[in-house]
């Protein structure tokens, strides 16, 4: 009898960092059928608006629940969209600094075609629905900003309309 392999939560919004090797093996794990995996890492940048050293760490906050069942839809969707065999977002809350990992999206499938095309898919959808909020530190004090960045390029290339207000 062999031993039954726990699969890991597809959506992880944690405080702490990932490691990205690790996140991979995981997610391929003893899965002969995947030929292609297709990862994106964001990190946090010291500037907004191309000004360097305009921010010194941010603090991002969500609403727990709502979020993980949001971005589980967009996992589906991705599903229904692509053939891929699996995916796996984790995104980071609370404190960040400068160059510190905030994001990562995985996705594997049998061709790189698909992996690219719903891994890019994934993110434009974190980018621009899934509700996050941040607190940057700049130089003139803190300031939250709604840390969905509005593309509506990102959208429409992927059929999805633009969010009002």
């Amino acid at each position: 009898m062999t031993e039954m392999q726990i699969p890991s939560p597809r959506v992880v919004i944690q405080t702490h960092d990932f490691d990205l090797g690790a996140e991979i093996s995981a997610l391929r794990a003893q899965d002969a059928r995947v030929g292609a995996v297709c990862s994106f890492v964001g990190t946090v940048r010291d500037r907004t608006a191309g000004t360097p050293g305009s921010i010194s760490s941010m603090e991002l906050e969500h609403y727990p629940g709502m979020t993980e069942k949001s971005i589980e839809a967009m996992i589906d969707e991705a599903h229904r969209r692509f053939d891929i065999f699996g995916a796996r977002v984790i995104h980071r809350i609370g404190l960040l600094q400068p160059l510190d990992q905030i994001v990562m999206v995985a996705v594997t499938s049998a061709h790189r075609g698909e992996s690219f095309q719903a891994c890019e898919f994934l993110m434009d959808y974190l980018k621009t629905q899934a509700p996050f909020w941040k607190k940057e530190q700049t130089p003139d004090g803190a300031r939250w900003v709604d840390a969905r960045v509005a593309d509506d390029a990102a959208l429409a290339k992927w059929g999805i309309e633009a969010r009002n207000g």
